[in-house]
């Protein structure tokens, strides 16, 4: 067997709701709670304001033939979780896709995006 312990990148796999979906590339996510903006004035920073952030997963998925863009359209109330080649587990809970999911037929491909208020690393 392989030694994996420096391995960082390269391989990820996700699923929603227990069921698998052929990942092709271009996984993200975001667990930011709250973003955050420098208040400047005319006479220096005054400091920042705080607003809250929802996390999210997304991905580039295969657009296979058993697949149909009005599934991935139809989420909402999903946990979606992902590994990733460096041992992290992310997991989003309560989650929905936003945007519309576009498919690029010359490759095969769709790019879907969850939102949601809870999105961890583990």
């Amino acid at each position: 067997m392989a030694d994996t312990t420096n391995l960082l990148a390269g391989t990820a796999t996700l699923t929603v709701d227990g069921t698998a979906y052929m990942l092709e590339g271009e996984l993200k996510y975001n667990v930011s709670k709250v973003t955050r903006e420098t208040m400047k004035g005319m006479d220096g920073v005054h400091g920042y304001k705080e607003t809250p952030n929802a996390g999210y997963i997304s991905g580039r998925f295969r657009d296979t033939g058993s697949l149909t863009v009005a599934q991935f359209n139809a989420m909402t109330n999903v946990t979606v979780t992902a590994k990733l080649a460096n041992g992290k587990t992310i997991i989003g809970r309560n989650m929905w896709t936003v945007e519309t999911q576009e498919v690029d037929s010359a490759e095969g491909t769709v790019e879907v995006r969850w939102e949601g208020m809870s999105v961890e690393e583990a």
